[in-house]
């Protein structure tokens, strides 16, 4: 129905200007203010700049489907949206491990905070997380294309994504991306569970915080991060994991938007609520902004 259709339109069109205000508001509070150039928020930054991709990657093309009535990709297009959603989302995923041991080094060894997390061991780290996210997208992009694909070449989906393309194989040659699913799938897991060892030791050292105001702190700079990774994780591997006996196609598209649409929109929202110096810097911003902004405006300059 074309009213549907419009209506997607507007719904990602909104979604999509969101996430990129959003994400664009804490890059530059972050680049611009000096207080805000510390390992966390160089890590925050690098999240935003995945986030910003990542939506950029799936929903322009989304967008221009439903506005002009066409459901058209090319094969080319198709491999290109594979590679960078997955070369983002996988960064992503890793940077967020690297955030843990950041949040776990800051509260639990204060002491060596400096030395373990020094600007060159910052961008060692966050280089190894685009890294490793881009080798893990160029295996399974080449490896998903290299099959031969029949059929009226179909994806039920309103973007490229392997689960939906492996439906398009004509060979068994199909079950060695379903096996490098599964290896990712464990390399995920373990991810995960330093993710949570470091949380558990985290909240057992806070407990152990006197004051009422450095307990409030620790939990205001780790309760966003912990609700990032719930979110991505969660939705990520029930989208890729989840058995074919529960699959349909509606139950698809809302997993798909969960995992690839929903964490870059609601991600700045998240970190920005319970964070005093990044909503400071946020405030300074816009409040800095905008009197330039309307002075320039109104500058005789301009209506001469």
């Amino acid at each position: 129905m074309r009213e549907l259709q419009l209506l997607h339109f507007w719904l990602f069109l909104g979604i999509y200007l969101a996430a990129f205000l959003g994400n664009g508001l804490i890059i530059t509070a972050i680049a611009c203010d000096n207080h805000l150039h510390t390992p966390m928020y160089f890590f925050l930054l690098n999240l935003s700049l995945l986030d910003l991709g990542s939506i950029s990657t799936t929903l322009p093309k989304a967008m221009d489907n439903s506005l002009w009535d066409t459901k058209d990709i090319s094969y080319m297009g198709c491999a290109a949206q594979v590679f960078l959603f997955l070369f983002l989302l996988s960064s992503e995923y890793f940077l967020l491990t690297v955030m843990s041991y950041d949040r776990y080094i800051a509260i639990c060894q204060p002491l060596h905070y400096g030395t373990l997390l020094g600007s060159r061991a910052c961008v060692h780290m966050a280089a190894a997380a685009w890294g490793t996210g881009f080798l893990y997208s160029v295996l399974h992009t080449a490896n998903t294309f290299s099959l031969p694909l029949c059929g009226d070449n179909a994806v039920d989906q309103f973007f490229c994504e392997i689960p939906q393309i492996l439906k398009l194989s004509c060979s068994d040659s199909y079950l060695r991306e379903v096996g490098l699913l599964v290896v990712s799938a464990c390399l995920a897991f373990g991810c995960f569970v330093f993710i949570v060892v470091s949380y558990v030791q985290i909240f057992m050292d806070v407990v152990r915080i006197p004051s009422e105001q450095g307990r409030h702190k620790a939990f205001s700079t780790c309760l966003p991060h912990m609700a990032v990774v719930f979110l991505s994780i969660s939705t990520g591997m029930f989208a890729y994991l989840k058995p074919p006996s529960i699959s349909s196609p509606s139950l698809n598209l809302v997993v798909s938007f969960l995992y690839s649409v929903v964490p870059p929109a609601v991600n700045p929202l998240i970190y920005s609520m319970r964070n005093k110096e990044l909503k400071e810097a946020l405030w300074k911003l816009l409040t800095g902004w905008f009197p330039k902004a309307m002075n320039c405006l109104l500058s005789p300059s301009n209506h001469s």
